[in-house]
């Protein structure tokens, strides 16, 4: 009889460690995207974000960007060749994120200030703030649902070394979320 108790107490704690464990596996699949679609500063950007003077604007992107979304999500850090505090710290906070996330996005190192056009031409679309550009530049661009519910390119960008490491690795990571969800719905 005492055998028989113990059973049901052991199929009882069993059970209630399968539910703690299918909760949590929940809330990380309900939380697992930190921003949302919008025009705020810490958005998704489908169109020119409200700090920027073309607001609510169509985007252009570059083909060479949409191309690389069939494929992954793209992280951009576009930087001064000399060593500007920011562009050194902005570096190895990139560098730390990749060492988790390298291979699920596709990674532009820029140098700004020569001769790399892609490094100008990424700084007058996607400079947050459409005005004077301050290095480094990061850019991370994802495929997320526009209000429509079409599947579009996004991006949010920070200029300076703003956020640090944890501002770029959440974004990386909703990055890659996000393309995952969209990528089969994406007419490119």
């Amino acid at each position: 009889m005492v055998f028989i108790s113990h059973l049901i107490k052991i199929k009882h704690l069993t059970t209630l460690v399968v539910g703690i464990i299918l909760a949590a596996g929940l809330v990380a699949v309900v939380s697992a995207t930190e921003y949302s679609v919008g025009s705020g500063p810490d958005d998704w950007w489908t169109v020119y974000p409200d700090q920027h003077p073309n607001a609510g604007s169509e985007v252009d992107h570059p083909q060479w960007i949409l191309d690389t979304l069939e494929e992954k999500p793209v992280l951009v850090l576009d930087h001064s060749a000399g060593k500007c505090k920011a562009c050194v710290d902005q570096e190895s906070y990139v560098d730390a994120v990749l060492e988790d996330y390298g291979d699920d996005v596709t990674y532009e190192n820029l140098i700004s200030g020569g001769s790399d056009q892609k490094a100008g031409e990424l700084f007058d679309i996607y400079d947050p703030n459409g005005g004077k550009p301050f290095i480094p530049l990061t850019i991370v661009l994802t495929l997320v649902q526009d209000s429509d519910g079409n599947v579009v390119v996004g991006w949010h960008s920070m200029e300076d070394a703003a956020g640090g490491e944890e501002m770029v690795r959440s974004h990386v990571e909703d990055a890659i979320d996000y393309h995952e969800e969209n990528v089969e719905n994406w007419d490119a």
